[in-house]
Order: structure tokens, then C-alpha cells, then sequence
């Protein structure tokens, strides 16, 4: 053993390793020191300073913030350092709304679990806590101040990994506070509700807003027939809930825990992904054969859809139209399923059980309500669906395996993967490459699309074809490779994104855990389930098959459209508005809008509106035109910009917008020379 990549820690020499701090090295020894404010993932913080050690020579030091150097003689747990822990737990739990017996996040906790684990059974500090009102706004997300220990984990997840920025530190000193942006609710800020802000979160400031309750209700009401289906990434995570290894697959427990519970049917998201596959897959080979579109991003991920429409609204024409499995399993379930029970579709509630935050907020989007009501009417996360197991007084590593119902129950291989990054793209691979050879496939696994880094790449040969593939998850990565495609610097034909970290296997709703090991197990527990099915290919599901046949016609075309496709819009930052400057009173004038934001600014927008103005006024079409000052038109790399109805103008100068109002004028209803100018219209 080389001395010099050795130290000292409580009298045991160990080896340094890679380790980039202090901390890391005591753990990777096996001694667990308590931490709220650090994860390996995230920039290192220091604020919560229970991670506290005594280094000779220099007294206490904090762990994470500290380098491992050769020869440090470290102690862990002198009487000193068990007293300051003991005080800084005091002081959180102090300044904490404890209300946990009835707090969702309990059993995972880490304030709890730290406390326990560290002797803390009384509070020396008189409460600070204050009285805060929880925010209920957002579908996806309670957050609820009162129980906020300022660790600051959501705010660097929300900022670092997924680089969203919907909340940060707010005020100074006794003050400070973590809040959405304007002290805004978080249905009113730019949150994508991914949710990664409430899995990092160590108490119940922030957790996934339930539905248990409703949940409940639907299956309680003897009027109604509720069925659930079963997203790919919860069947290996479940069991985690219960005291089993992560990866573990309890599909079939799962479905027997459901029936326990008063499901009248239990089928599976995967057969939807199927479908998916097939939409998505018809729609990629269009795109590549015409070389219209690309790169095509997939459109699977909720949570990524509202950043793109948040961010990359240019983008939206290159994401797929489909729906993303829950929704294709709703539309389909709702049009076929009332008349196999016998049954209203007012009668029938859809039960989704996701690994995903995003999915509440998904199921109440305006393009997935069909006739006043939503297409999917009860969203469960992973945690939710185990506290409903724990409830019902079921435990689910005894309950006897039961099969997922029939049609809507049976997938392939290529609908399971879909939890886990890299899954889509190999999925729809497994039906492209059939389709593009005209050959049956004897490989079925693509392993270069497999792994765990947040960007991966890959070229595949495919008979006489070039697919240039990207396989991204972490928003923050989207959003670097969104840029490099917006710019024109990346070459790819299909681009899968995922928001959370892993893809699904590591969604917000998912048994708490930000491990990257434990979400490689399930991703490994979704491929092992893969080789255990029969079927590998979407196209090869007979009764995916059968509901073309019988329901949707040809995959692309008619039905299948309107069921299994929507459109996305811009989700602007700043609320579509702006500073009427011009109006013509005309019923339908045409439209300018002159971007006045910083980087429209700095490149003279305004002298530019004043010269449009000007102009305007002196070619006598006041009474035809609108002029708005408006704050964002999201295309900041090509300022100044200018809207002249819906062309966009890049770069713009007065003589180009004059020209596209020329042109606009021209196509409306009367000719140029006819129309009555201002002092016409208010004389008549």
C-alpha cells in the first residue's frame, strides 16, 4: 500500500481512491456519516454541517467541503462532534412544523431518521417555526414551507441538474426562505413538474401531491368500474417500499395488491408502449425518408414537453405528435373499455400508476380532456400506491402472483424497456429496423444505446440507412443538446429525452432515492423482465395488432391520429402580453409585435419600433395595422425580433418588417388602394 494515497480515519488507515472530498472517503470506509445537504450529484453546499469531523492538526472541519490529503488523521464521532450534531438537529427540528404523524413524507424522512439515529428525544429551543399556508396550486407538487430545513437541495437540483430555475433562496438573514420565483405559487412559475426538487427533499417541504384520497372515493362509489394501469418503471421499484432489493420485479404482486383493493381490471402502460412504438416509429420513417423534421425528439416524457414548450418553442414542430403511453392507454381504454363492461364512459375511471410527478400534471392538460372530463382521472405515484398497499393491511412480498387483464394487459419486451433511458430508442429501433430492411431481426438488443451517462450518442447501420441516435436524461442536458441542435451543430435523426436522472426508474414519485446504483438496479430489473417475455417487437404484440384492425385503421392515419396524437404549444416564460402601441379597431387588422426584451434591446429594438411607427403612420396604414411591444418571443439568438402575424422576422430591420406588413396587406380581404385610411374611417 502506497502511503502516500492513504489517512487515517478513527485509527483505520484507508486508501483515498478517487474520492473528491473528505466525505466520500469516510463513507466509502463504511462509516455513515448524517448529511441533509449533500449529493454526490450536486454541487457541494455545506450549510447543514452535521457532517462535521475532527482533523489533528486542525480541528473541526465539514467533510464535504473538505479535500482528502495523504496522511490526515480524521476522527468521526469524538463527544464534541456528537454534541453539535445533536444541537443542529435541535435547531432544524425547532425551526420545523412537526406535524409527522400525519405528514406524507414520513417514513422517509431524513430529519426524522437523523434525529432518531442520533438520540434526539426532546427540543431544548423554544418553536420558530412559522405559521405558513401550504402551497396546494400545482397538480404534481405540494410544497409546504413550515417544514423547509433550508438545506437547499431543491434549489441546486432544480437549478444544477434540470436547470429550470422555478425556485431559489428568498430574503436574508432569520428571513430566508425558498420560494418559487415572485414569491409566485408553483402553478405560476415555469415548473416542468419533474418533481426532482421533492426526491432530494429530506422532510415534507416538498413531496408529490396525492391522490390516494380520491383514489379511495372512485373505488368506494359502486357506480363506478375503475381500472389501473401500470406504468413499466413501477414494477421494479415497489417492491423497495416493502424491504426488497431495488430491480425486484413484483408485477404480479402488484396486480394482486390492486384487485385487493377493489380494481375492477389491471392492465398494463407497457401495451400502450407498444403502440407507441408504432406511432412513433411510423412517424420517424416518414420524417427520415422525407428528410423533413429532424431531429425527431420523443414525446414521452411530460415533464420535458413543458420545458420545450417553455423553452425550445421553435423546437416544437421536430418533437413527435404522439402521446406518450398514459395518455395513448386513456384515449384507447376510454373509447373501447365502456362498451366491454357494459358501461357509460362517464362511468369508467382510469387509474394511472406512475413513477412520475409530471404524469398529474399531464392528465389534466387541456389537450387530453375529452367531453368535460380527462381522458386519465386518477393519477398514483409509486408511493402513493404503497401507502394504499400499507392501508389496506396487505403485504405485498406475500401476496400470491396475479396476471394483468387481458387485451390491455399484454405487451412486449420493447413497452417494459421504456422506463429506463435508452429505452424508447431502442424500442422503436426494434420496430424501425424491420420496417427500414425489410428483414426480421435476429438481434434484438441494441447495448449501445444502454447506460448511464446523461448524453450518449450513437450511429447505427441499418441495411443501406445512417440513424444518428442521442439518448439524453437531466433536463440540464436537454437543454445543451436542444441549444446544439437550435444552432445547427448536432446531426441526429432520433433524440430520446428523458427529465429525470435514469429516465422513469428514477422519477419523482418513485420510493425515495437519488442513488445513481439503485436506479442502475432497476433499470436492470426492466432489461431482465425484457428477456423473460415472450415477445421482443412492438409489431409483433397480437393484440396491439388487433386494436388497429378493429379500432384505429392504418398506424398514422385517421383514428390512430386523433386518439393517439395531440399538438404542443408555446408555454411562454413570460405571460403571452405586451404594450398595445398602435390599434387600428379594425376587426382583423394585421399584427405586429416588436420584441422589446434584453436581447432584442441591446440590439436597438427600440429604435427599430420607433422607425416601424413612423413609418406606418406615414404610408396611411394606421387604421389596418396593430403594434404591440411585447417582452419575449423566445427566439434570443436572432435579436432583434419581429412577429408580423405568424412570420417570424430574425435579425429584423425596418425595411424587412415594412415588406412583410406590405405582403400581409395584400392578402387580406381588401386591396391596398381601397382600403379608407384613419381620417376616411372617422369622417364616415
Amino acid at each position: 500500500m502506497n502511503r502516500d494515497q492513504t489517512l487515517v480515519i478513527d485509527g483505520r488507515t484507508v486508501v483515498i481512491g478517487a474520492q473528491d472530498n473528505l466525505l466520500e472517503v469516510i463513507r466509502s470506509s463504511g462509516i455513515d456519516i448524517p448529511t441533509f445537504c449533500y449529493h454526490s450529484e450536486l454541487s457541494v453546499y455545506g450549510a447543514c454541517r452535521l457532517c462535521f469531523v475532527d482533523i489533528e492538526g486542525r480541528g473541526l472541519a465539514a467533510a464535504c467541503s473538505t479535500r482528502p490529503e495523504a496522511g490526515m488523521v480524521v476522527r468521526t464521532s469524538t463527544s464534541e462532534i456528537r454534541e453539535m450534531r445533536k444541537v443542529a438537529i435541535e435547531l432544524l427540528l425547532a425551526n420545523h412544523e412537526r406535524s409527522c404523524t400525519t405528514c406524507g413524507k414520513s417514513n422517509a424522512c431524513r430529519l426524522r431518521d437523523i434525529a432518531h439515529r442520533l438520540g434526539v428525544d426532546k427540543v431544548r429551543f423554544r418553536p420558530t417555526h412559522r405559521d405558513i399556508a401550504a402551497d396546494t396550486s400545482s397538480p404534481s407538487l405540494l410544497r409546504d414551507a413550515a417544514k423547509c430545513v433550508l438545506c437547499g437541495d431543491c434549489v441546486r437540483m432544480c437549478n444544477e441538474i434540470q436547470s429550470v430555475g422555478a425556485i431559489d433562496f428568498a430574503h436574508r438573514g432569520s428571513d430566508v426562505m425558498v420560494l418559487p420565483a415572485f414569491g409566485r405559487s408553483l402553478a405560476e412559475v415555469e415548473c416542468v413538474h419533474c418533481g426532482q426538487c421533492a426526491a432530494v427533499c429530506p422532510t415534507g417541504a416538498l413531496q408529490p401531491a396525492s391522490q390516494i384520497e380520491a383514489a379511495w372515493q372512485a373505488l368506494h362509489d359502486s357506480g363506478k368500474t375503475v381500472v389501473a394501469q401500470v406504468a413499466p418503471a413501477v414494477r421494479v421499484a415497489l417492491g423497495e417500499l416493502f424491504g426488497m432489493p431495488a430491480g425486484s420485479l413484483v408485477i404480479g404482486q402488484l396486480v394482486a395488491a390492486l384487485k385487493h383493493l377493489g380494481f375492477d381490471a389491471v392492465y398494463d402502460t407497457s401495451f400502450a408502449a407498444d403502440m407507441t412504438v408504432i406511432e412513433e416509429g411510423t412517424e420517424f420513417l416518414a420524417r427520415k425518408t422525407k428528410g423533413e423534421k429532424l431531429p425527431q425528439f420523443t414525446s414521452c416524457c411530460p415533464a420535458w414537453v413543458a420545458f420545450a414548450e417553455l423553452h425550445f418553442p421553435d423546437l416544437l414542430p421536430k418533437l413527435s405528435s404522439c402521446r406518450s403511453p398514459q395518455q395513448m392507454f386513456a384515449s384507447v381504454a376510454k373509447r373501447m373499455l365502456p362498451e366491454s363492461f357494459g358501461i357509460t364512459r362517464e362511468q369508467l375511471v382510469v387509474v394511472s400508476i406512475m413513477p412520475c410527478t409530471a404524469k398529474k400534471f399531464e392528465a389534466r392538460r387541456d389537450e387530453f380532456i375529452t367531453d368535460g372530463s380527462p381522458d386519465v382521472d386518477i393519477v398514483l405515484t409509486t408511493q402513493e400506491l404503497g401507502r394504499m398497499i400499507e392501508e389496506a393491511g396487505l403485504k405485498l412480498q406475500n401476496l400470491r402472483p396475479e396476471s394483468l387483464d387481458l387485451s390491455m394487459g399484454f405487451k412486449t419486451g420493447a413497452g417494459v424497456i421504456f422506463g429506463a433511458s435508452g429505452g424508447v430508442t431502442e424500442a422503436v429501433m426494434r420496430f424501425a429496423v424491420e420496417r427500414m430492411t425489410a428483414d426480421t431481426m435476429s438481434n434484438l438488443e441494441f447495448h449501445e444505446l444502454r447506460g448511464e451517462d446523461g448524453v450518449r450518442e450513437a450511429v447505427l447501420a441499418v441495411g443501406e440507412h445512417t440513424v444518428r441516435v442521442a439518448m439524453v436524461h437531466g433536463l440540464r442536458n436537454a437543454r445543451r443538446v436542444a441549444e446544439r441542435v437550435r444552432a445547427g451543430e448536432a446531426q441526429y435523426d432520433l433524440i430520446e429525452v428523458m427529465a429525470c436522472p435514469g429516465g422513469c426508474v428514477g422519477g419523482a414519485g418513485q420510493p425515495v432515492s437519488i442513488d445513481a446504483a439503485t436506479r442502475g438496479e432497476r433499470a436492470r430489473g426492466l432489461y431482465d423482465a425484457d428477456k423473460m417475455l415472450q415477445l421482443h417487437k412492438p409489431q409483433d404484440n397480437p393484440y396491439v395488432r388487433d386494436c388497429y384492425e378493429t379500432l384505429l385503421g392504418e398506424a398514422g392515419g385517421g383514428l390512430a391520429h386523433e386518439l393517439l396524437h395531440t399538438r404542443y404549444h408555446s408555454r411562454r416564460r413570460i405571460a403571452d402580453g405586451g404594450i398595445d402601441l398602435l390599434s387600428s379597431g379594425e376587426a382583423n387588422p394585421v399584427r405586429v409585435r416588436i420584441c422589446l426584451g434584453t436581447n432584442c434591446f441591446v440590439r436597438d429594438s427600440q429604435e427599430l419600433l420607433q422607425a416601424v411607427l413612423a413609418a406606418i403612420e406615414e404610408r396611411g396604414w394606421e387604421n389596418r395595422v396593430d403594434v404591440q411591444a411585447t417582452f419575449c418571443i423566445e427566439r434570443c439568438g436572432e435579436s432583434p425580433n419581429v412577429l408580423v402575424g405568424d412570420e417570424h422576422i430574425p435579425g429584423a430591420s425596418k425595411d424587412r418588417v415594412l415588406r412583410a406588413i406590405e405582403r400581409a396587406l395584400a392578402e387580406s380581404h381588401a386591396p391596398l388602394d381601397e382600403r379608407p385610411t384613419h381620417a376616411e374611417a372617422a369622417l364616415s
